[in-house]
């Protein structure tokens, strides 16, 4: 609190506390500046398949919010957890920067992609904004090849192919659907190295970004 004194007034000057009002006041102080050192700054982790959540609280974990190797809670909220908790789902495979159509890509054993921001006062890292590359820590695990699902397209997987140039993931077990499917069976730098069967090409993300895909006729 600010105290002021009028100009114009004079007062006496106080008497000296007692040493042990002193010492007091001083332990007080000591404690609210420990107090207020400890604050640590919060953490969110808003999963893209489901609606924007409200902050979560701090999360006291690690140097860095959901850094490799960390663990996540399940839920449309996603909490920091350690990994031997009843409550981790997920484990941090990689974590990046920026957004993951910019930024580097996800490993090919990813199962989801969390976008993360970390918020208050002192940041713990230069790591506060961008998104983590997540693998379930139990089945099922949709990043592996021909299950149909995770954010990548890798070797394995196969995909229907629209007239408008654009290919749609699907689990290379499901037996439904009219369109036709293709498997993607290598992963080359450039299309004239795909092998001469290849009846469409696939684009990928890394340092082989192009797919060679033939027909599937065994599903």
């Amino acid at each position: 609190m600010d105290e002021r004194m009028s100009s114009g007034a004079r007062s006496r000057r106080p008497a000296p506390l007692p040493t042990r009002v002193f010492l007091a006041v001083a332990a007080f102080v000591v404690a609210l500046l420990l107090t207020t050192a400890c604050e640590a700054p919060g953490g969110t982790a808003t999963d893209d398949r489901a609606p924007v959540p409200a902050p979560p609280a701090p999360s006291p974990y690690g140097v860095v919010f959901l850094g490799p190797g960390d663990c996540s809670s399940r839920g449309p909220v996603i909490r920091e957890v350690f990994c031997r908790s009843e409550k981790a789902a997920a484990t941090v495979l990689a974590r990046h920067l920026g957004t993951p159509s910019s930024g580097p890509p996800c490993p090919d054993a990813t199962d989801f992609v969390l976008h993360v921001s970390e918020t208050g006062t002192g940041a713990r890292s230069r790591l506060t904004t961008g998104y983590a590359c997540m693998r379930n820590l139990e089945p099922p695990h949709p990043g592996d090849p021909g299950q149909g699902g995770g954010p990548l397209t890798v070797v394995g997987d196969c995909v229907t192919a629209s007239r408008a140039g654009e290919v749609t993931e699907t689990a290379c077990a499901d037996a439904g659907g009219r369109a036709p499917r293709y498997r993607v069976e290598s992963a080359v730098r450039r299309r004239a190295q795909c092998p001469g069967d290849t009846d469409l090409f696939v684009s990928l993300r890394g340092e082989k970004p192009v797919g060679c895909a033939r027909r599937s006729t065994g599903w």
